[in-house]
């Protein structure tokens, strides 16, 4: 406007100057893009630190068993106790009773045999301290007591040296505490007292 006001030689007035000076006021200038966009660079990738390493798991060894105590040793069978004299004499003449009694006599050996422990063990269950064992007295010689024994038949003899024996078993100790020859009343030689422990749970 300037331009062509001076090419045409008129001069600008006050108030085309001052309408210009308003004019260029309220104009604003336009904002500029940028021919390349400029984005904002990507932040870099957060370096995680490396996980830590896993401890090793050691193998474990079993614990070695603690050690057994020696086992202990057998205990030792209680010693038979002598028959008392007084004892035998009561038994003898009635004032102590006999409480059970039990007849091997004509038995094979071996029946004879288990006859009797199972007698002995259920006396003594029973409460039982004095029996009767009847052996028989065997009259008979060695010689017969062999040939009876050769053909399957009952020695007369054998039971009565043989009991005493089995009586004095260690595996008998704990139910027999004593034995002794009867009297005439109840057998003599061919018959013995015998007295048994207490059980446990008469105790």
């Amino acid at each position: 406007m300037s331009r062509e006001g001076r090419k045409s030689g008129r001069s600008v007035t006050p108030e085309e100057a001052d309408l210009w000076d308003q004019l260029t006021q309220s104009v604003k200038p336009a904002k500029v893009k940028s021919r390349v966009g400029t984005q904002a660079a990507p932040d870099p990738p957060s370096r995680k630190a490396p996980p830590a390493p896993k401890p090793e798991l050691k193998a474990s060894r079993p614990k070695p068993a603690p050690p057994q105590p020696p086992p202990a040793p057998p205990r030792k069978p209680p010693a038979l106790a002598d028959f008392e004299r007084r004892a035998a004499r009561q038994v003898a003449s009635g004032k102590l009773s006999i409480d059970a009694r039990i007849d091997l006599h004509g038995l094979r050996l071996r029946d004879a045999h288990g006859e009797l422990r199972a007698f002995l063990f259920a006396a003594q269950a029973r409460g039982a301290r004095t029996v009767l064992v009847i052996t028989g007295k065997g009259g008979g010689s060695s010689e017969r007591d062999n040939l009876a024994s050769a053909l399957g038949k009952p020695q007369r003899g054998v039971l009565r040296h043989a009991v005493p024996q089995w009586l004095a078993e260690p595996d008998l100790r704990p139910v027999v505490l004593s034995f002794t020859t009867a009297s005439v009343r109840h057998g003599g030689d061919g018959a013995l007292y015998v007295q048994l422990r207490k059980g446990r749970q008469q105790d």
